[in-house]
């Protein structure tokens, strides 16, 4: 028995990858990511995107008609409403050079030469795409402080805030993962750009609108909203968090991410 437990530790270890290999792996993805993030603020541009994200909520939230100060409460319930929409433009102008400038530069068979699988490369490039879009919604804690700081009363509720949050990066990370994946369609930036933002609006609140037919309204519209972004983002910002809500976004992701590495093995 221990004669041939110790061939299977054995034959176990022959096919496991080597520390060094994982090292060597994970610096590689690593330098995918940082090249993500050289490309996004090496040039104003993606200092004017973020600037204009955190504006725009921000003038939302305290300026606008129906803001904050109007409700009389702390709440941050308009700008967990309206950060989607925003995002949407956001996301689709960070990731719509992931794939398609290698194309277009001929850098991808650079890429494809590291010792990195197709499924690797997709993830680093999710993976700095992603920290970009995070580094985009760090700032807006400032808008939980303010307005905690402000309330005469009672403060936000910190655990509903806490779930829109959980919503938001989830929701974040699902519009990259469309992002990277339609980038990986065409070499032309602009054509990325226009496509993510029409399939992000489609998955996000696409089929909320589809559930308001009149042909749904006999109880079918419940079941169609649930297929949509947009009905498990509202159930997550509610501060309760389920785990089929959980398992629907990450389902999302890996889908992309997949149909993503199977577009590229065919390139």
């Amino acid at each position: 028995m221990c004669i041939q437990m110790s061939k299977y530790v054995r034959g176990f270890a022959y096919f496991a990858p080597a520390p060094r290999d994982r090292g060597a792996i994970f610096n590689s993805m690593w330098s995918i990511c940082k090249k993500e993030l050289r490309q996004y603020f090496n040039s104003l541009t993606g200092y004017i995107a973020i600037i204009v994200f955190l504006l725009v909520n921000g003038l939302v939230l305290f300026v606008f008609q129906n803001n904050i100060f109007d409700y009389g409460y702390a709440t941050l319930d308009d700008f967990f409403s309206f950060a989607p929409w925003v995002l949407l433009f956001l996301v689709s102008a960070i990731t719509m050079r992931s794939f398609s400038d290698e194309f277009r530069t001929g850098t991808f068979e650079i890429l494809q030469t590291r010792p990195l699988s197709t499924w690797q490369i997709v993830t680093g490039k999710f993976c700095g795409n992603l920290i970009v879009a995070v580094i985009a919604l760090l700032p807006t804690l400032v808008y939980y402080f303010t307005i905690n700081h402000l309330a005469s009363a009672a403060g936000i509720d910190s655990g509903a805030a806490a779930g829109s949050y959980l919503g938001l990066f989830l929701l974040t990370a699902v519009f990259v993962a469309i992002g990277v994946c339609v980038s990986s369609f065409t070499s032309n930036s602009v054509v990325a750009f226009i496509i993510c933002l029409v399939c992000c609006i489609l998955f996000y609140y696409g089929f909320t609108a589809i559930s308001q037919l009149s042909p749904f309204q006999n109880g079918a519209d419940y079941y169609v909203d649930m297929l949509g972004i947009n009905f498990h983002y509202q159930s997550i910002s509610r501060g309760v968090i389920d785990t089929r809500d959980v398992i629907y976004f990450v389902s999302l992701i890996v889908f992309f991410l997949l149909v993503t590495k199977q577009n590229l093995r065919t390139r």
